[in-house]
């Protein structure tokens, strides 16, 4: 859907210092009609890389691609991209379906067409009950939900979100990490960034993992997961109506059960030892 080619962008403050890089020669993908979760550091680089994905900044060289499937020009492949920013300013003295209206119209919608996606999206959100209250009122949830629910007004094929689940209680995230997979089930790609590595995990198929403007990692989160195992098998077995654990490794764990059943003993479970994407993270 998305492809960086050698992109590096440089910001230059004055004549006498030297360019602070933000993007070194970075290229990655990302896949059609997956879940991809971008992850780094602050300063790595993500919001940068999502400016210059919506043609806010230019790269210094490289270039980037979109998929065909958008369109050819760029006025039809960014009509089929929802961009939801970190920050994103919201008209405080509309109410929430003054403001929907308004970013639908700006999106070309028609009235009824409008209508017909808040009345879908709004009980989805949790936000249909404040939709008549002007946003200068809206909690920092509230708010997330709104902006979620208009960049999904004109049913994009792309969507972009840049840490769409910061600052929001753990029912918040929740709720939104459910929206995100209905999105997905939906068939439309979805490229987030995060600072909170286990939602990435829950809800991604892929990971890009930058480190100081650079490509840590990308591909399949699964992938990533089994490369990363650990040796350790738990072995859980009843013993005289009593529940026991061993641990063993992948080596001997077929040994290990079968001496234990060769005792009389219930095998209850076999387990590896799981390795998280944040552990994974953590080291890189």
């Amino acid at each position: 859907m998305l492809e960086f080619i050698n992109v590096t962008k440089k910001f230059n403050s004055d004549l006498f210092t030297q360019a602070f890089v933000a993007l070194n020669d970075l290229s990655f993908k990302v896949r059609e009609e997956k879940v991809v979760g971008f992850l780094g550091a602050n300063g790595a680089g993500k919001t940068t890389s999502l400016k210059i994905s919506m043609d806010f900044i230019r790269p210094t060289s490289g270039s980037i691609q979109f998929s065909s499937r958008l369109g050819n020009s760029q006025k039809e492949i960014f009509s089929k991209i929802g961009f939801l920013p970190e920050r994103p300013y919201f008209y405080p003295h509309l109410t929430g379906r003054e403001f929907c209206s308004y970013m639908g119209k700006l999106s070309g919608l028609t009235k009824k067409r409008i209508d017909e996606q808040v009345r879908y999206w709004g009980p989805i959100f949790k936000i249909e009950f404040a939709l008549d209250r002007l946003i200068n009122n809206y909690s920092k949830g509230m708010l997330q939900r709104i902006g979620f629910l208009v960049t999904l007004l004109h049913d994009p094929e792309f969507v972009i979100l840049d840490e769409p689940l910061s600052g929001l209680d753990p029912v918040g995230r929740k709720e939104l990490k459910d929206v995100i997979i209905k999105i997905n089930e939906k068939g439309k790609t979805i490229f987030f960034s995060s600072h909170i590595v286990s939602d990435v995990e829950e809800v991604s198929d892929d990971v890009i993992f930058l480190k100081s403007g650079e490509l840590a990692y990308q591909g399949a989160i699964d992938s990533l997961l089994e490369s990363h195992s650990k040796d350790k098998v738990f072995i859980r077995y009843r013993e005289n109506g009593k529940t026991n654990l061993i641990t063993s490794n992948f080596d001997k764990k077929n040994s290990d059960i079968l001496n234990l059943i060769n005792k009389g003993n219930e095998i209850i479970s076999v387990e590896n030892e799981k390795v998280t994407l944040e552990e994974i993270i953590y080291h890189v």
